[in-house]
């Protein structure tokens, strides 16, 4: 890491513990000194949070918007968790236990592939391998990290290629991921804007990308807070904490409440 240093102050309404592990990134690593080290848009940092006063090692002034804009910052979290506790019991049991959480605005096709990797996994494998696609395909960085290979780089290369990461069917779909983004048969910045349905239809020309690879790609990398992934743990949330209600019942911001659903559930098994 370089000497410079980025601070953001008056920060709220953020945990990076609770924002960086509860499965919606898989490039941020834990120190024993409470920081995050990790790699986004091919910059590799290290943050930690002292009261409200944010610090990013190694990034520069000229980044602070985009630093802003990861960690969504200009979003009111603590107005939609206002608004999101009053809809159920639970669902404000589940805001209380993790209000730090944000959605992070991360880049759309790397949402796209961790997603796809993200299929019948669990957390740790998915990072090794996401960690083996970068050191594998990406470009190196001063530190001796990796930025996430660019879809012009992984389209083209073969399925074959890809049998160090160990990452079994879900290679045949990267590699179709990669060579259709990059051509222009889906567009992933057009689907910020269109229509939702439209929108998944769209991400969903994509071997092996179904309804919910789709809406975490909406949701993380394109930020349609409307977005409602439905996993197992979610559809199991749904049956015994939601019975009546629809991912549609929560608004607007379905997506920001469907991650504290999903974290709450995720650190409470004992509920299922």
């Amino acid at each position: 890491m370089s000497d410079s240093f980025l601070i953001i102050e008056n920060v709220r309404d953020l945990d990076l513990e609770q924002t960086l592990d509860c499965g919606q990134s898989f490039r941020w690593e834990k120190r024993e000194d409470g920081s995050f080290a990790g790699v986004a848009f091919g910059r590799s940092v290290s943050v930690s949070l002292s009261g409200t006063e944010l610090r990013i090692e190694n990034a520069a002034e000229e980044d602070r918007a985009l630093w802003e804009d990861y960690f969504d910052l200009s979003l009111d979290y603590a107005a939609i968790r206002t608004g999101l506790s009053a809809l159920h019991p639970v669902l404000r049991e589940a805001a209380d236990y993790a209000p730090g959480i944000r959605i992070l605005r991360q880049e759309p096709y790397e949402a796209l592939c961790t997603f796809i990797i993200s299929q019948n996994n669990n957390i740790k494998r998915i990072k090794g391998i996401v960690r083996r696609l970068c050191e594998g395909f990406g470009e190196p960085l001063p530190d001796g990290a990796f930025a996430f290979p660019a879809a012009e780089r992984m389209a083209q290369l073969e399925v074959d290629d890809l049998a160090p990461l160990r990452a079994g069917f879900r290679s045949r779909y990267l590699i179709d991921a990669a060579r259709k983004t990059a051509s222009g048969e889906v567009s992933l910045e057009a689907c910020r804007t269109m229509d939702y349905e439209r929108a998944r239809c769209e991400l969903m020309k994509i071997t092996g990308v179904g309804v919910k690879v789709a809406d975490c790609t909406l949701l993380y990398g394109l930020h349609r807070v409307e977005a409602f992934p439905l996993d197992v743990w979610m559809k199991r949330a749904m049956e015994r904490l939601f019975p009546e209600m629809t991912p549609a019942a929560f608004g607007e911001y379905a997506g920001i409440a469907q991650q504290y659903i999903f974290h709450y559930s995720r650190m409470h098994p004992e509920l299922f």
